[in-house]
């Protein structure tokens, strides 16, 4: 069962293109929107928040438009990566400013809960100028959770937090996930996907770039052609050996040693250092040179 849908959906500031042609459906559980920074993940949540109209194509959440749907807001919620709190404000009085907002019976009491789901407790009647990043960014976690709602959407909830705090929160959204509700998260760390969603959506450049089950996923990055720089005392030899092994797809000899294009990156690793020494060659240095988080959605954009 799908709660949020996006059917060709495009969107555009004057001559750039910050989504394009997106299609995709989010169902209870928790989902990540996985891509590097500047991809178009915010642009997509504040659509499926209803906080920006498509260009082109339609945004549905429960099975309703999301542009100008403001009783959407009754079952749905935004943690924008911004900070979007009121300093001057204790995190008591901002959550249940919020609460008041939704016209729930008793605002303070259901700020309490909400407070004390994100464990801030302690800290509730401090104001919240003197909140870390970390604690303003589960304040407004609170916030969103005070009207008890079935979508969530986080854009880079974990910015700021440390790691006791990072794992407490995503234990909390995994758990309202388990509830049935739906949570989207938005991040750029691969780690923080990997433990916390079983399902992705990988944007990059405004693009559906690869999406469903997380280890599938990950299986398309582990095993995606690698290049490296391999440096040893017979760069010579050590190529003309490793040219014809399977895991390998080219070699090339530079000034700076061999590079290597290997088409399964385990196998590789584990040959180069026993053909090595084998033929009595000693290895200085076997470097890849691709991995950064752009380059892995660049391939998977393209594969």
């Amino acid at each position: 069962m799908s709660t949020i849908e996006l059917t060709g959906v495009s969107r555009w500031y004057g001559n750039v293109v910050a989504v394009n042609d997106v299609t995709m459906s989010i169902g209870p559980g928790v989902t990540g929107l996985l891509g590097p920074n500047g991809a178009g993940k915010t642009t997509i949540m504040h659509m499926m928040a209803g906080f920006l109209a498509p260009s082109r194509g339609e945004v549905t959440v429960a099975g309703q438009p999301s542009w100008r749907n403001h009783e959407m807001f009754r079952q749905v919620a935004l943690v924008p990566e911004r900070d979007s709190v009121y300093a001057f404000l204790t995190g008591s009085q901002f959550v249940a400013a919020t609460a008041k907002l939704h016209e729930l019976a008793d605002p303070e009491g259901a700020a309490r809960r909400a407070i004390a789901m994100v464990e801030l407790t302690d800290a509730q009647d401090r104001r919240i100028s003197t909140y870390s990043k970390g604690m303003r960014q589960r304040i407004k976690v609170a916030a969103a959770l005070v009207h008890d709602p079935e979508i969530v959407l986080l854009d880079e909830p974990f910015n700021g937090m440390d790691p006791r705090q990072r794992l407490q929160m995503m234990d909390l959204l995994h758990a309202e996930g388990d509830q049935g509700r739906t949570i989207v998260f938005s991040s750029h760390i691969l780690e923080e996907v990997e433990r916390l969603s079983g399902i992705i959506q990988v944007i990059v450049g405004g693009r559906l770039a690869a999406s469903g089950d997380f280890r599938a996923i990950r299986r398309l990055m582990t095993n995606r052609p690698h290049v490296f720089v391999v440096r040893s005392s017979d760069d010579r030899t050590l190529g003309s050996v490793l040219i014809g092994r399977p895991a390998v797809s080219g070699v090339e000899l530079t000034g700076q040693g061999l590079q290597v294009s290997a088409s399964d990156y385990g196998t590789f690793a584990r040959e180069v250092a026993g053909l090595s020494r084998d033929h009595g060659i000693r290895l200085t240095q076997v470097l890849p040179t691709d991995e950064s988080l752009e380059s892995v959605f660049t391939y998977l954009l393209a594969s």
